[in-house]
């Protein structure tokens, strides 16, 4: 992935022009993403009408600062945007007026953003063999494991891989590394991405991108090309709502911590939204019993650097992991000169037994098992009573919080009301992890005494 020269602003060749930025974010987490980009950028944000998606107004001096936002996964400069288009009866017109569109849209200031983009990132040359499929870690739960697609018929390989379900009809494509803006003389290569979502389409986003692309390369005389190209323009239909861009990441930046991937691997950009819930504080104790990977106490200790962070796991080889995460990011650091450590210590512990002092810890924040690829729901029901109960030990009475992520919501919520007024709920933000439909429950300590009594599974409220 590329990165941003930290050292200095960048200064661009042309006077700064206002465009607007697309960025997607963790769904749930708009919100979030929108009061970051108050607080670090100064500017409003509007969040779309489609989940995960916000859209604010930089100068281009500011572009860099964009892209050392935390809770955003990729970017994109707007083209142009329709809040209402009005799409034709029939297909054929629809594609039509596509093709024609192309030729109509404001490319100028998009097009002069992407090349002050480029110059921002660091040199990076395509990888050797990258018309390869390649498998990913998964992220998330996800298999993020991309794969090429080629169709018969389909023209200069403009058109993508189509999924559709539920309405939302999408047009994926292998990323590959992109080389920077193409010397003076080298033709662009570039592709056409469409994501579409809506039943009252008349056309797949693999037609809107196939045709739209034709017109874009007919316009620009631009090459077409899937896997090695200069410029990705994006093709974003949300029902009536149509937004034009060219994407300024080339791989989500969510990835941007971790060397070492689990099974159930968190994105960054959604363990930033769990720490901003929770409003860390300077000298705040910040508790992570099952850290996995560490993403979570990883990310706080980058953004929120004054409070202290403690990882745990029961398994060796999560704690490895974080162990190797912390290290692997700190040398990173060391090599661009950065002396700062980070603030976390890495345990292997029981759960349901911290070697914790009682009322020592400000703020749990954690992934709880799904009971899917880790656990099992059975387990759940001794599991996270247990665990809410000795989070409720070592939480300070009365202003302990806790940020819980978990998508057994039946056996969270039960374990909950069986807490005895140990911890209130102050607020749920829902969200999509891996596909799947899930809760971060912020949740407050009261100042009600802990009695430990276990809950067992054979109780009457787990039938």
């Amino acid at each position: 992935m590329s990165e941003l020269s930290a050292d200095r602003e960048p200064t661009a060749d042309s006077a700064c022009i206002t465009v607007t930025i697309g960025a997607t974010v963790p769904t749930g987490f708009e919100h979030t993403a929108a009061e970051e980009v108050k607080e670090k950028i100064c500017v409003d944000a509007k969040i779309s009408k489609e989940r995960g998606r916000i859209y604010f107004p930089i100068t281009t001096d500011k572009l860099f600062q964009v892209h050392r936002l935390r809770s955003v996964d990729n970017l994109f400069v707007v083209v142009e945007e329709y809040d209402h288009y009005q799409f034709k009866d029939s297909k054929e017109e629809t594609l039509a007026e596509l093709q024609q569109l192309a030729s109509k849209l404001p490319w100028k200031n998009a097009l002069d953003v992407w090349k002050l983009n480029c110059t921002l990132k660091k040199k990076k040359s395509h990888r050797r063999g990258a018309n390869k499929s390649k498998a990913k870690p998964d992220v998330d739960g996800q298999d993020a494991a991309e794969v090429e697609n080629e169709q018969e018929g389909v023209p200069e390989a403009l058109s993508a891989d189509t999924s559709n379900c539920d309405g939302i009809d999408q047009a994926k494509t292998s990323t590959p590394d992109q080389e920077d803006q193409p010397p003076e003389g080298k033709v662009t290569k570039f592709r056409v991405t469409c994501s579409r979502a809506g039943d009252k389409h008349s056309f797949s986003s693999n037609e809107a991108a196939r045709d739209f692309g034709g017109a874009v390369q007919e316009h620009f005389q631009w090459k077409a090309d899937m896997t090695k190209f200069d410029i990705e323009v994006l093709l974003n239909i949300h029902n009536e709502e149509v937004v034009i861009g060219i994407a300024l990441t080339e791989e989500s930046l969510h990835r941007r911590n971790i060397s070492h991937f689990g099974p159930t691997t968190l994105r960054s950009t959604l363990c930033y939204g769990m720490l901003r819930l929770c409003k860390p504080q300077p000298s705040d104790i910040i508790l992570d019993p099952m850290c996995g990977t560490g993403t979570i106490p990883l990310e706080g200790a980058i953004e929120f650097r004054n409070a202290f962070y403690i990882a745990g796991d029961n398994n060796d080889m999560a704690v490895n992991r974080t162990a190797n995460n912390v290290f692997h990011f700190q040398k990173q650091q060391a090599d661009k000169g950065s002396s700062f450590g980070l603030p976390i210590d890495t345990v292997r512990w029981d759960l349901c037994s911290l070697p914790m002092r009682t009322s020592s810890v400000d703020i749990i924040i954690t992934d709880m098992p799904f009971g899917k690829r880790m656990g099992s729901r059975k387990k759940n029901w001794d599991l996270y009573p247990s665990c809410l109960r000795e989070m409720a030990r070592v939480a300070r009475p009365g202003s302990g919080k806790a940020v819980l992520l978990t998508q057994d919501k039946k056996c969270f919520t039960k374990a909950l009301s069986r807490m005895g007024g140990l911890w209130t709920k102050m607020h749920t933000v829902w969200v999509n992890v891996g596909g799947l439909h899930a809760g971060v429950f912020l949740l407050k300590r009261t100042a009600a005494i802990n009695s430990y009594k276990l809950i067992s599974i054979y109780s009457p409220w787990a039938e």
